[in-house]
Protein backbone atom coordinates (compact mmCIF):
# COMPACT_ATOMS: atom_id res chain seq x y z
CA UNK A 1 0.00 0.00 0.00
CA UNK A 2 2.83 2.41 0.83
CA UNK A 3 4.42 1.73 -2.55
CA UNK A 4 1.16 2.44 -4.37
CA UNK A 5 0.76 5.72 -2.50
CA UNK A 6 4.25 6.74 -3.57
CA UNK A 7 3.42 5.87 -7.18
CA UNK A 8 0.35 8.06 -6.90
CA UNK A 9 2.57 10.88 -5.67
CA UNK A 10 4.67 10.65 -8.83
CA UNK A 11 1.75 10.30 -11.21
CA UNK A 12 -0.03 13.34 -9.81
CA UNK A 13 3.03 15.45 -9.01
CA UNK A 14 2.87 17.27 -12.32
CA UNK A 15 -0.82 18.09 -12.02
CA UNK A 16 -1.17 18.70 -8.29
CA UNK A 17 1.90 20.88 -7.89
CA UNK A 18 1.18 22.85 -11.04
CA UNK A 19 -2.40 23.55 -9.98
CA UNK A 20 -1.51 24.73 -6.49
CA UNK A 21 1.43 26.93 -7.41
CA UNK A 22 1.50 29.79 -9.90
CA UNK A 23 2.45 31.12 -13.36
CA UNK A 24 4.71 32.69 -15.97
CA UNK A 25 4.22 35.87 -18.00
CA UNK A 26 1.66 35.04 -20.67
CA UNK A 27 2.97 37.77 -23.00
CA UNK A 28 6.35 36.05 -23.17
CA UNK A 29 4.84 33.46 -25.53
CA UNK A 30 3.18 36.06 -27.77
CA UNK A 31 5.18 37.87 -30.44
CA UNK A 32 2.56 40.64 -30.59
CA UNK A 33 0.83 40.94 -27.21
CA UNK A 34 -0.74 44.25 -28.13
CA UNK A 35 -2.90 42.41 -30.66
CA UNK A 36 -4.76 40.57 -27.90
CA UNK A 37 -7.85 42.62 -27.15
CA UNK A 38 -10.13 39.98 -25.65
CA UNK A 39 -9.38 37.51 -22.88
CA UNK A 40 -10.30 33.99 -24.16
CA UNK A 41 -10.29 32.44 -20.66
CA UNK A 42 -12.84 34.64 -18.87
CA UNK A 43 -14.99 32.81 -16.33
CA UNK A 44 -17.39 35.61 -15.30
CA UNK A 45 -16.84 34.74 -11.65
CA UNK A 46 -18.00 31.12 -11.93
CA UNK A 47 -15.68 28.15 -11.21
CA UNK A 48 -14.90 26.22 -14.42
CA UNK A 49 -16.59 22.87 -14.93
CA UNK A 50 -13.50 21.61 -16.76
CA UNK A 51 -10.02 22.66 -17.87
CA UNK A 52 -7.49 21.58 -20.48
CA UNK A 53 -3.90 22.15 -19.41
CA UNK A 54 -0.39 21.84 -20.81
CA UNK A 55 2.05 20.95 -18.04
CA UNK A 56 5.82 20.46 -17.97
CA UNK A 57 8.39 19.39 -15.38
CA UNK A 58 12.16 19.56 -15.80
CA UNK A 59 15.47 19.51 -13.97
CA UNK A 60 17.41 21.04 -16.85
CA UNK A 61 19.15 18.74 -19.32
CA UNK A 62 18.94 15.72 -16.98
CA UNK A 63 15.18 15.17 -16.97
CA UNK A 64 12.01 16.61 -18.50
CA UNK A 65 8.46 15.59 -19.22
CA UNK A 66 5.32 17.24 -20.53
CA UNK A 67 1.65 16.39 -20.25
CA UNK A 68 -1.70 17.32 -21.70
CA UNK A 69 -4.21 17.17 -18.85
CA UNK A 70 -8.00 17.23 -19.06
CA UNK A 71 -9.81 17.77 -15.74
CA UNK A 72 -13.55 17.35 -15.19
CA UNK A 73 -14.13 19.22 -11.93
CA UNK A 74 -17.82 18.28 -11.64
CA UNK A 75 -17.25 14.51 -11.82
CA UNK A 76 -13.86 14.72 -10.03
CA UNK A 77 -12.04 12.93 -12.87
CA UNK A 78 -8.81 13.64 -14.72
CA UNK A 79 -6.98 12.28 -17.77
CA UNK A 80 -3.33 13.01 -18.58
CA UNK A 81 -1.09 11.99 -21.47
CA UNK A 82 2.48 12.26 -20.18
CA UNK A 83 5.43 12.38 -22.58
CA UNK A 84 8.94 11.50 -21.37
CA UNK A 85 11.88 12.01 -23.78
CA UNK A 86 13.85 8.81 -24.44
CA UNK A 87 17.10 9.31 -26.44
CA UNK A 88 15.90 10.67 -29.84
CA UNK A 89 12.17 9.95 -29.36
CA UNK A 90 9.70 9.97 -26.47
CA UNK A 91 7.53 7.55 -24.54
CA UNK A 92 3.94 8.49 -23.75
CA UNK A 93 1.84 7.21 -20.85
CA UNK A 94 -1.85 7.88 -20.30
CA UNK A 95 -3.11 8.28 -16.72
CA UNK A 96 -6.74 8.41 -15.58
CA UNK A 97 -7.90 9.34 -12.09
CA UNK A 98 -11.44 8.09 -11.43
CA UNK A 99 -13.25 7.33 -8.17
CA UNK A 100 -10.22 6.60 -5.99
CA UNK A 101 -8.47 4.58 -8.73
CA UNK A 102 -5.44 5.55 -10.78
CA UNK A 103 -5.18 3.82 -14.18
CA UNK A 104 -2.11 3.83 -16.44
CA UNK A 105 -1.08 2.39 -19.80
CA UNK A 106 0.95 3.23 -22.89
CA UNK A 107 -0.69 6.11 -24.75
CA UNK A 108 -0.02 4.32 -28.03
CA UNK A 109 -2.14 1.31 -27.03
CA UNK A 110 -5.64 1.42 -28.49
CA UNK A 111 -6.54 -1.70 -26.51
CA UNK A 112 -4.93 -3.90 -23.91
CA UNK A 113 -4.80 -3.81 -20.11
CA UNK A 114 -4.58 -0.76 -17.89
CA UNK A 115 -2.41 -0.90 -14.77
CA UNK A 116 -4.42 0.02 -11.72
CA UNK A 117 -3.78 1.32 -8.18
CA UNK A 118 -6.18 2.26 -5.40
CA UNK A 119 -5.64 5.87 -4.33
CA UNK A 120 -7.44 8.68 -2.54
CA UNK A 121 -8.77 11.11 -5.12
CA UNK A 122 -8.24 14.77 -4.15
CA UNK A 123 -11.18 17.19 -4.22
CA UNK A 124 -10.62 18.67 -7.67
CA UNK A 125 -13.46 21.19 -7.33
CA UNK A 126 -11.34 23.01 -4.75
CA UNK A 127 -8.75 23.47 -7.50
CA UNK A 128 -11.46 24.96 -9.73
CA UNK A 129 -12.21 27.55 -7.07
CA UNK A 130 -8.55 28.56 -6.86
CA UNK A 131 -8.30 28.84 -10.64
CA UNK A 132 -11.32 31.14 -10.78
CA UNK A 133 -9.70 33.95 -8.79
CA UNK A 134 -6.78 33.12 -6.47
CA UNK A 135 -6.50 35.40 -3.45
CA UNK A 136 -3.09 36.91 -4.15
CA UNK A 137 -3.21 39.06 -1.01
CA UNK A 138 -3.01 35.96 1.20
CA UNK A 139 0.45 35.10 -0.20
CA UNK A 140 3.04 36.64 2.13
CA UNK A 141 6.63 35.99 3.12
CA UNK A 142 8.08 36.67 -0.36
CA UNK A 143 9.60 39.56 -2.23
CA UNK A 144 6.92 40.54 -4.76
CA UNK A 145 6.80 42.35 -8.09
CA UNK A 146 3.78 43.03 -10.29
CA UNK A 147 3.69 43.66 -14.06
CA UNK A 148 0.82 44.16 -16.50
CA UNK A 149 0.54 43.44 -20.23
CA UNK A 150 -2.78 43.90 -22.00
CA UNK A 151 -5.46 42.13 -19.98
CA UNK A 152 -2.91 40.00 -18.08
CA UNK A 153 -1.34 40.71 -14.68
CA UNK A 154 1.70 38.77 -13.50
CA UNK A 155 2.74 38.46 -9.86
CA UNK A 156 6.30 37.27 -9.20
CA UNK A 157 7.19 35.99 -5.72
CA UNK A 158 10.77 35.18 -4.70
CA UNK A 159 12.43 33.89 -1.56
CA UNK A 160 15.93 32.65 -0.80
CA UNK A 161 17.23 30.38 1.99
CA UNK A 162 14.26 28.01 1.75
CA UNK A 163 14.34 24.39 2.95
CA UNK A 164 13.92 22.07 -0.06
CA UNK A 165 13.38 18.33 -0.14
CA UNK A 166 13.24 15.63 -2.82
CA UNK A 167 9.79 14.70 -4.10
CA UNK A 168 10.59 11.12 -3.09
CA UNK A 169 13.16 11.79 -0.38
CA UNK A 170 12.92 11.56 3.36
CA UNK A 171 10.77 14.23 4.99
CA UNK A 172 13.59 14.86 7.47
CA UNK A 173 16.21 15.49 4.78
CA UNK A 174 16.49 18.91 3.15
CA UNK A 175 18.85 21.38 1.47
CA UNK A 176 18.73 25.16 1.22
CA UNK A 177 17.79 26.92 -1.98
CA UNK A 178 15.49 29.52 -3.54
CA UNK A 179 11.88 29.58 -4.74
CA UNK A 180 10.56 31.73 -7.59
CA UNK A 181 6.79 31.58 -7.87
CA UNK A 182 4.82 33.52 -10.49
CA UNK A 183 1.08 33.83 -11.04
CA UNK A 184 -0.44 35.23 -14.23
CA UNK A 185 -4.13 36.05 -14.18
CA UNK A 186 -6.48 37.30 -16.90
CA UNK A 187 -8.91 40.20 -17.09
CA UNK A 188 -11.25 38.72 -14.48
CA UNK A 189 -8.53 37.31 -12.21
CA UNK A 190 -8.64 33.77 -13.62
CA UNK A 191 -5.36 31.81 -13.67
CA UNK A 192 -3.98 31.54 -17.22
CA UNK A 193 -0.45 30.23 -16.86
CA UNK A 194 1.89 29.23 -14.04
CA UNK A 195 5.44 28.26 -13.08
CA UNK A 196 7.31 27.26 -9.93
CA UNK A 197 11.12 27.24 -10.05
CA UNK A 198 13.00 25.65 -7.15
CA UNK A 199 16.77 25.99 -7.21
CA UNK A 200 19.49 24.47 -5.02
CA UNK A 201 23.27 24.59 -5.39
CA UNK A 202 23.27 21.48 -7.59
CA UNK A 203 19.90 21.33 -9.35
CA UNK A 204 16.95 23.35 -10.60
CA UNK A 205 13.39 22.01 -10.76
CA UNK A 206 10.80 23.82 -12.87
CA UNK A 207 7.09 22.97 -12.89
CA UNK A 208 4.85 24.97 -15.22
CA UNK A 209 1.25 24.87 -16.41
CA UNK A 210 -0.57 26.66 -19.22
CA UNK A 211 -4.37 26.80 -19.26
CA UNK A 212 -5.37 25.98 -22.85
CA UNK A 213 -9.10 26.30 -22.25
CA UNK A 214 -11.84 26.37 -19.65
CA UNK A 215 -15.32 24.79 -19.88
CA UNK A 216 -14.56 22.66 -22.94
CA UNK A 217 -15.60 18.96 -23.08
CA UNK A 218 -13.28 16.75 -21.02
CA UNK A 219 -14.78 13.23 -21.04
CA UNK A 220 -12.90 10.67 -18.91
CA UNK A 221 -14.14 7.09 -19.39
CA UNK A 222 -13.55 4.32 -16.84
CA UNK A 223 -11.24 1.58 -18.25
CA UNK A 224 -12.65 -1.95 -18.39
CA UNK A 225 -9.55 -4.12 -19.03
CA UNK A 226 -7.52 -3.65 -15.84
CA UNK A 227 -4.56 -5.36 -14.14
CA UNK A 228 -2.88 -4.58 -10.80
CA UNK A 229 0.35 -2.58 -11.03
CA UNK A 230 3.43 -4.86 -10.70
CA UNK A 231 5.13 -3.69 -7.51
CA UNK A 232 8.61 -4.55 -8.85
CA UNK A 233 8.07 -2.18 -11.78
CA UNK A 234 6.93 0.61 -9.46
CA UNK A 235 9.98 0.19 -7.23
CA UNK A 236 12.18 0.38 -10.32
CA UNK A 237 10.50 3.61 -11.39
CA UNK A 238 10.73 5.15 -7.93
CA UNK A 239 14.42 4.36 -7.76
CA UNK A 240 15.16 6.42 -10.87
CA UNK A 241 17.59 9.27 -10.22
CA UNK A 242 15.40 11.51 -12.39
CA UNK A 243 12.49 11.39 -9.96
CA UNK A 244 14.62 11.60 -6.84
CA UNK A 245 16.27 14.76 -8.23
CA UNK A 246 12.95 16.65 -8.32
CA UNK A 247 12.95 19.25 -5.55
CA UNK A 248 9.96 20.95 -3.91
CA UNK A 249 9.69 23.39 -0.97
CA UNK A 250 9.60 21.32 2.18
CA UNK A 251 6.53 23.03 3.72
CA UNK A 252 5.10 25.02 0.85
CA UNK A 253 1.68 25.88 2.30
CA UNK A 254 3.11 27.22 5.57
CA UNK A 255 5.99 28.86 3.71
CA UNK A 256 3.61 31.11 1.77
CA UNK A 257 2.27 32.55 5.03
CA UNK A 258 5.59 32.98 6.82
CA UNK A 259 7.30 36.29 7.41
CA UNK A 260 10.48 37.20 5.60
CA UNK A 261 13.53 36.75 7.82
Amino acid sequence: MAVKKRFMGIALAVVALALTVAGVVIAATDSNPGSLTKDPLTLNGYPPSSANLLVSVSTGADFSLSANVAVDFKSNKADAVVRIPVVVTSAAVELRLIKNRLYARSASASSGPWLDAKVKTPALFGVALELTKPDINLITGFQKTVTKSGYSTTYVFYRDHVALSSLLGSSTSSVLGSVRWTITVGSQGEVSKSTLTVKSKRTTTTVSVTVLSYNQPAPVATPSNVKPIPLAEIDKLLGSKYFTSLLIPRDFTSLSQASLS
